[in-house]
């Protein structure tokens, strides 16, 4: 991997991508540090340092795809948590609605509208949300432990409330832009590689808070073990996310005046995986409904409203068996929707392609679906279990662990980017270098 890193800035075009891409990055992580107008700055870092010494998981998923930017309400406080949300829905309405279907199938010029859609769709999230967090912030419910919360914005005007979204929104809007640059002029997909260095951002602060809280020789032990089981997950998130089964596909030969076609055998790659990191996100985003409807509500002490706050909050009994059983179904669900194996039985068919032992058409659909739910079933466990990992490592550390930095949604994010990213590379620097089979 360094050897290609280094060969790469060796190839003058693509030193000047990697170049673009890192200047992109540092535009990010500036924009990240910005405050919006009308906060309070130093009473946002205030409570900052005591909602990381405590345990605030209200908008913790929001924050890690921000970098830590929506708990300082800077100008990217939203990140790029809106473009990935307008994504899924539009990707979840494709199946329902029959002119993003037929939009799809168009190709590029049909996947363009759908992106000019995601793009109106990211701004008016963006304003929901930008609305939401200003009013949180406004009410004191953004740090529950706060003393100083409700300081956080002195001037409530709506004057004041206006512009606070405006610039979140604006900075939304930009944060999408950067990131289709890099897709365009940079290297890598630039959302996953905003995404890849919004988590990154905060594990050296989450390392060193679990060696600063820790007892044994002064945290160091902790450190250690931590860095340790961090080696590991990543080691089984990449062997995962690499596996999958191939199944022969093989092409029959025809003749076309005087020319053959076909007679080709290649595979279809099932990743065992199919998934990725949307179910984590869906089941995230689904459990921490109702813990804002209990923030806006006001906390109470019987109701309803008591039994959210004592069962549905993070390493409770009740709250893990649900979000374990909800990415197990979300995992389904999603490759129900973006893997159709009638599809891809009917386009095998039409270009005179077979599975070995298989009759086309209907009886290929039924064993690409068979083979599928037989992969989806360990993929889906897998998922369930990375994602229970913070949640473990805090009953197994105790509170010094509040802040795990290798969550099963960070981790899996940070790896996939990585390995795309990396092939991304290789593949470009074999374009301009085709060594061959002779060195």
């Amino acid at each position: 991997m360094l050897t290609a890193f280094a060969r790469a800035f060796k190839t003058p075009d693509l030193r000047k991508k990697l170049l673009f891409t890192f200047g992109i990055i540092v535009l990010y992580r500036l924009g990240a540090h910005i405050p919006v107008p009308g906060v309070d700055y130093e009473n946002v870092q205030q409570c900052v340092k005591q909602a990381q010494q405590g345990n605030n998981n209200l908008l913790g998923l929001m924050d890690m795809f921000s970098g830590g930017a929506l708990l300082q309400i800077t100008i990217f406080a939203l990140g790029i948590m809106p473009y990935i949300t307008a994504s899924i829905i539009l990707q979840l309405l494709t199946v329902v609605i029959p002119r993003l279907e037929a939009l799809k199938k168009e190709g590029q010029s049909g996947q363009a509208k759908i992106t000019q859609y995601t793009r109106y769709l990211t701004v008016a999230l963006a304003v929901l949300q930008g609305t939401g967090l200003v009013a949180t912030a406004k009410s004191g419910a953004l740090f529950s432990n706060c003393t100083v919360a409700n300081q956080i914005v002195p001037n409530q005007s709506i004057f004041t409330i206006i512009v606070m979204v405006i610039t979140m929104t604006a900075g939304t809007a930009l944060v999408m832009w950067l990131g289709e640059l890099i897709t365009d002029r940079g290297v890598g997909n630039g959302m996953s590689i905003l995404m890849f260095i919004s988590i990154a951002a905060g594990f050296p602060g989450s390392l060193w808070a679990i060696k600063e809280s820790g007892k044994l020789a002064k945290g160091w032990i902790e450190f250690g073990t931590v860095i340790l089981i961090g080696f590991v997950m990543v080691a089984l998130v990449v062997f995962v996310e690499q596996a999958q089964r191939r199944i022969p596909v093989q092409y029959a030969k025809r003749m076309i005046g005087r020319r053959s076609y076909g007679g080709t055998s290649t595979y279809i790659p099932l990743k065992v995986n199919q998934a990725g990191v949307i179910p984590v996100i869906f089941a995230s985003s689904l459990l921490y409904i109702p813990i804002l409807i209990v923030q806006f509500a006001g906390s109470g002490t019987t109701g309803w409203s008591a039994w959210i706050q004592q069962h549905l909050v993070d390493g409770k009994p009740i709250h893990t068996v649900i979000y374990f059983f909800l990415i197990v179904f979300f995992a389904f669900f999603y490759v129900a929707i973006s893997f159709n194996p009638e599809e891809v039985a009917d386009n095998m068919k039409k270009y005179g392609g077979f599975i070995p032992g298989i009759r086309a058409g209907r009886p290929t659909a039924e064993y690409l679906s068979y083979v599928l739910n037989r992969i989806t079933w360990p993929g889906s466990l897998y998922l369930g279990l990375i994602a229970l990992v913070p949640t473990m490592a805090l009953a197994g550390f105790g509170g010094a662990n509040a802040n795990f930095p290798f969550g099963g949604t960070s981790i899996l994010i940070i790896v996939g980017v990585g390995l795309e990213t990396v092939k991304q590379i290789e593949s470009q620097l074999q374009q301009r270098n085709y060594e061959g089979f002779l060195r």
